[in-house]
């Protein structure tokens, strides 16, 4: 192939020499070619172009500005950097020669609608794929809106995930050169991912094929539950099938991206299509296409020598392969703290808690006992306050370690320092003596805290190198989600072996917005504060791509609102908050609010589909109602193709739980902590009635089978999101036995929960 000064060629041309000059994708779509797949026809520009339109914009020089000291930024100002830099970009022109080169390439296609798709040159190798770092744009047509596409493709290079990512992973914003591939839409009749090896159990002797009606964004998303083929790969007979009723499915919208206009709207460019019973009722695949699919994913595997993980799509009756990349399994460092041990033989003891966040961190102590002390605080110090609050959040992202006179393992401490991944001592009071951790701790004190197990020592105690062991690389059955609430950590977690995010808790961001949405409304800035909130909510569903983020609507007590810059005119004092005026109420009675966050959402769905709605705290089915009919008139609901999921914290969502899945929710969530307290009547930030407070409590287990038993029955998803699957293993296996669709934990408990599930699934 000459590659001199050329900047687009055919897919045709391309193969895996051409990894460094075209990318993964790119690559081993002309590999595919060259082997005789059956591959929709395209083009590719390669990186030079994308480092020559930077070099010609003379925007360098300005980008690279911008990007000063974006590893200090926070999440605000790195969105609006990325935004500045995309910008700078889309308004940059293109050489008319090249828009020539592309305009001859795209006519020879037929100028049809296109997918473009990015192709970054370390994406779909061996080592690592890079899913979802860039944007992909579909259903694109005409000249004018695939070039806007290309800038818009070379543009997410610079969105705030990719930015946070490389920062923290030290590398260059300049290094990586990004391909671009354009390839003719296909408006598959049916789509979905074959295996040519069983993921879950790795058995090389059988292949896997899930496959849906419409486009496979409805697979790989989890909008809908696939069909189920396993295929032995000997014979290449069907051994296992599985056929599911789809009532919807995903197409091309024939009006969109048409005379020219460009979108990058996915909702615009994707839209739901109903599905009539006989319809949905059909099997996706016939065994001809069975056949010829296995036939397929056989010849790719001996091309590479290696399992491939392969989409295809089928359009009457003719196979296309859209990408094929190998099944990698990942190594990365995970801290097991079981592993190491601190040597305290000659150590004061302080005070003990109980070990909420395992880990050892040591440094100088900064007792906090108001907000307005929190500027004390520097990074590697160690905090000990009475209690944390959302406020709190982002000094605890640069501490060493966190101790806490009240609460328990399911605390605000406790749960955020989990994830963290900072050490964290809560409840550390002595209720004989009256002795606390604010008592006996002075600022500037030197300390050293075991995470573990709830000691506070005297003095730096030298803490010994960490061993590392790698992360479970396993597929389960059982999702495995991950409970997260702080956006900058979104990035890194999402590169884990996790399934998505069972619970986003929105309390953490607004408090980082810092303003009571009432006091946004009385200023005129309901827009900014809902900006603010999709801004956020966004990098959750960008990280983690096309896996579900479930974000549970505001959940904040009077308490927690009243910290809230303007909460004071706003909010009454309650006596007990936990039981007063909060979730589902709110929405009902201040639905001026509840529009701020509406609009948040609606804003986030414009542009993810990723994005599952869970509504919590709901205290009767006719609160439930009132909340659906309030999102349905603001055109988000289960018929327009929308999750929406219920929280189960309440005992009348466990006694009634089926009139509650009759009001149309897609989902439940059981929220084991909240659950667990309201049906014993215990305070889990009581470290009095900490024993007493126990999710394994047979009154609890008996609430968590119903409901799991009743969403099983009427099929809808059902998962957990409490901290109780974190630490005990015992339940997470009633758990999985009993049929529960996720379980979702902090997470340092990924990879051990996940271990866990896989264990258990292989002796059901």
């Amino acid at each position: 192939m000459n590659t001199n000064n050329k900047f687009v060629s055919k897919l045709s041309d391309i193969d895996s020499k051409s990894t460094s000059i075209y990318g993964g994708k790119a690559s081993n779509l002309g590999e595919l070619i060259k082997s005789g797949i059956n591959v929709p026809p395209g083009f590719a520009l390669s990186k030079d172009l994308y480092f020559d339109f930077i070099k010609n914009s003379k925007i360098q020089n300005t980008i690279e500005t911008l990007l000063t000291d974006s590893e200090k930024m926070g999440i605000a100002e790195l969105q609006k950097v990325s935004t500045q830099i995309k910008n700078l970009i889309d308004k940059s022109d293109l050489d008319v020669s090249i828009i020539q080169q592309i305009s001859d390439e795209y006519k020879i296609l037929g100028s049809p609608r296109v997918a473009v798709r990015s192709s970054a040159t370390s994406e779909d190798s061996m080592e690592a794929s890079f899913a979802g770092q860039q944007n992909t744009y579909l259903n694109i047509q005409g000249l004018t809106s695939l070039m806007e596409a290309i800038k818009s493709c070379w543009a997410s290079v610079f969105e705030a995930r990719a930015i946070f990512y490389r920062n923290s992973q030290n590398l260059p914003h300049f290094d990586s050169g990004m391909s671009v591939v354009i390839q003719t839409m296909v408006q598959p009749d049916v789509s979905g991912v074959m295996f040519t090896l069983e993921p879950t159990t790795l058995d090389n002797e059988k292949l896997v094929i899930e496959a849906a009606f419409g486009l496979g964004e409805a697979v790989v998303s989890g909008l809908v539950t696939p069909d189920y083929y396993v295929i032995d790969k000997s014979s290449q007979t069907v051994i296992r099938q599985k056929n599911v009723q789809q009532v919807f499915k995903i197409g091309l919208n024939e009006e969109s991206s048409g005379d020219g206009i460009f979108s990058s709207d996915i909702e615009n460019q994707n839209i739901n299509i109903p599905l009539t019973p006989e319809e949905s009722m059909k099997p996706k695949l016939n065994l001809d296409e069975l056949k010829k699919l296995t036939e397929q994913g056989l010849l790719i595997e001996q091309h590479y020598d290696y399992p491939q993980d392969i989409e295809f799509a089928v359009k009457d009756g003719e196979i296309f392969l859209l990408q094929s990349r190998p099944v990698t399994n990942y190594s990365r460092g995970v801290l097991n703290t079981d592993q190491v041990n601190l040597d305290v033989s000659n150590a004061t003891m302080i005070i003990k808690g109980s070990g909420a966040s395992p880990g050892f961190g040591a440094g100088k102590a900064v007792v906090v006992k108001d907000l307005n002390e929190l500027d004390k605080v520097k990074e590697g110090d160690i905090l000990i306050t009475e209690m944390t609050t959302p406020d709190f959040v982002p000094i605890m992202r640069i501490v060493s370690g966190i101790i806490t006179d009240k609460g328990g393992r399911t605390c605000h401490a406790a749960i955020v320092s989990r994830e963290l991944g900072v050490p964290c001592v809560v409840g550390a009071y002595d209720a004989k003596s009256g002795k606390s951790a604010t008592t006996e701790i002075q600022s500037s004190d030197k300390i050293t805290i075991d995470g573990t197990n709830g000691y506070v020592y005297e003095g730096i105690i030298d803490i010994p190198e960490k061993e590392i062991e790698e992360e479970s690389n396993f597929k389960t059955n059982t999702k495995i989600y991950v409970n997260l609430a702080d956006p900058i950590s979104a990035p890194k977690v999402s590169e884990r072996n996790v399934d998505g995010i069972g619970l986003l808790r929105a309390e953490f961001i607004i408090a980082n917005i810092g303003e009571h949405p009432k006091y946004a409304i009385q200023n005129n800035q309901s827009e900014l504060w809902s900006t603010k909130l999709a801004e956020n909510i966004s990098i959750f569903c960008e990280s983690f791509g096309n896996r579900p983020v479930v974000y549970r609507l505001t959940d904040f007590k009077t308490n927690e609102y009243k910290n809230l810059k303007g909460g004071e005119d706003f909010e009454d004092d309650e006596n007990n908050p936990m039981m007063g005026y909060r979730g589902a109420i709110r929405y009902i009675n201040d639905t001026e609010v509840f529009k701020l966050e509406i609009n948040a959402i609606k804003n986030v769905l414009r542009k993810y589909n990723n994005l599952i709605i869970m509504v919590p705290f709901v205290r009767t089915p006719a609160e439930l109602r009132q909340v659906m009919n309030i999102l349905n008139q603001n055109d988000i609901s289960a018929s327009l193709g929308h999750k929406i999921w219920m929280m189960v914290e309440v005992p009348s969502n466990v006694i009634l739980i089926n009139q509650f899945i009759n009001e149309g929710i897609t989902g439940i969530s059981i929220g084991s902590n909240d659950l667990t307290e309201l049906t014993l009547g215990v305070d889990r930030d009581n470290e009095r009635l900490e024993e007493s407070f126990d999710e394994r409590d047979p009154a609890v287990l008996w609430a968590i089978e119903r409901v799991i038993t009743a969403s099983k029955k009427q099929g809808i998803t059902s998962s957990i999101c409490g901290q109780a699957p974190s630490f005990f293993p015992d339940l997470t296996e009633k758990l999985v036995q009993w049929g529960i669709t996720s379980v979702s934990v902090s997470p340092d408990s990924i990879d051990k929960t996940r271990n866990l599930v896989y264990r258990i699934e292989k002796t059901l």
